[in-house]
């Protein structure tokens, strides 16, 4: 099952460029079901409550968006984790795309 996250009225903001996601090893990591290169973006996620910093992982091509940069992300995924006494969220995207500036 898939949790996407409904951003609906979340603005982001990339706080840290894409890097690779690496392994353990320092290899470059790969999706195990595409094949596709591995990469994350630290953004800041702003809604009515407050904000947050997250690290997004998107496939395929390295997102090309710079910090300060306000992005729009596709499919959101909430992916809980659990490893010996340690748990957390893991955030992956379909795909991180900068915003369209405003019409005047």
């Amino acid at each position: 099952m898939r949790l996407l996250v409904d951003i609906s009225r979340v603005q982001f903001t990339v706080s840290k460029a894409a890097e690779e996601k690496r392994d353990l090893d320092g290899r470059h990591k790969a999706d195990r079901k595409t094949g596709e290169l591995l990469y994350t973006v630290q953004l800041v996620a702003l809604d009515d409550s407050g904000a947050e910093v997250i690290t997004v992982t998107v496939g395929g091509a390295p997102p090309k968006v710079t910090p300060g940069q306000t992005v729009h992300l596709a499919e959101l995924e909430a992916i809980p984790w659990a490893t010996d006494k340690r748990s957390g969220v893991a955030w992956r995207a379909k795909a991180i795309n900068p915003a369209m500036p405003k019409a005047a």
